[in-house]
């Protein structure tokens, strides 16, 4: 199924990262879908002469490999899972390909818009540094004494752009989460995600998704992540999700 998906990449037009920084969207709203990775060749088909696809290295599917931070009583997750607006991810993130490292905090704020900042880094640590923990300081409240690294969430991503509006659409397959105690992979379902100035701008990719009857509506990865590998958790709150990933994966077995 990954070479039909990559066949399906290759009748996109080409756009490389110098040229996608006009549409970098770091103030934006994001719109999820989960759907098996079967339909998504015929998506892509779909939509091919609505969105260029980014190149790096050669390759229009990246590895993507991500250190989340929490404390030890998992504070962050449990904002997540209660619902709260104004909340926080904290993480470090390895472009594989370009070998490029940042740390990174995203702001989701009450209005449902998502606000990233970063900064380039040499590596990813487990713990947070002198300059991560600057910016950690100047956007939050968090002490980042008291994070540390909780999850990687690694898998690989297809990134569209938009040719006539500010628009991204990011793919990720392979979706695998470890920790120093267990290692579990999703390779049968897709995470797309929609990254738009406005939640109501014209969407080619919606509009398909749409058409397939393929209902918004995820949680974050990094969340699925913690459930998937930590059995006491708290999770009530994502029955719903968590019940709408496993059909995925039972229709896909």
């Amino acid at each position: 199924m990954f070479q039909a998906v990559k066949d399906a990449l290759e009748s996109f037009q080409p756009i490389t990262l110098s040229e996608m920084d006009t549409v970098k969207l770091m103030d934006r709203t994001d719109t999820k879908f989960v759907f098996p990775v079967s339909d998504l060749p015929g998506i892509l088909q779909s939509v091919s002469s609505d969105y260029r696809a980014l190149v790096v290295a050669g390759t229009r599917l990246s590895k993507y490999e991500t250190l989340y931070y929490d404390t030890a009583d998992f504070d962050l997750y449990h904002r997540h899972h209660v619902g709260r607006s104004n909340r926080f991810k904290v993480r470090s993130r390895r472009y594989v390909e370009s070998d490029l490292c940042f740390f990174e905090v995203k702001y989701r704020n009450n209005k449902g818009r998502t606000i990233k900042n970063r900064i380039r880094t040499p590596l990813i640590e487990d713990h947070i540094s002198e300059n991560p923990a600057r910016l950690l300081g100047e956007l939050t409240n968090l002490d980042p004494a008291k994070l540390q690294g909780t999850i990687w969430v690694n898998y690989q991503r297809a990134t569209l752009v938009s040719k006539t509006t500010a628009e991204r659409l990011t793919l990720d397959l392979a979706l695998t989460f470890r920790t120093a105690h267990r290692s579990i992979e999703f390779s049968k379902m897709v995470v797309a995600e929609v990254k738009r100035e406005k939640a109501n701008s014209p969407s080619p990719v919606i509009a398909v998704l749409n058409e397939r009857r393929i209902r918004t509506g995820s949680i974050s990865k990094y969340c699925l992540g913690l459930i998937s590998t930590h059995a006491g958790l708290r999770k009530n709150n994502f029955v719903e999700q968590i019940r709408h990933f496993q059909r995925i994966l039972n229709d896909a077995a």
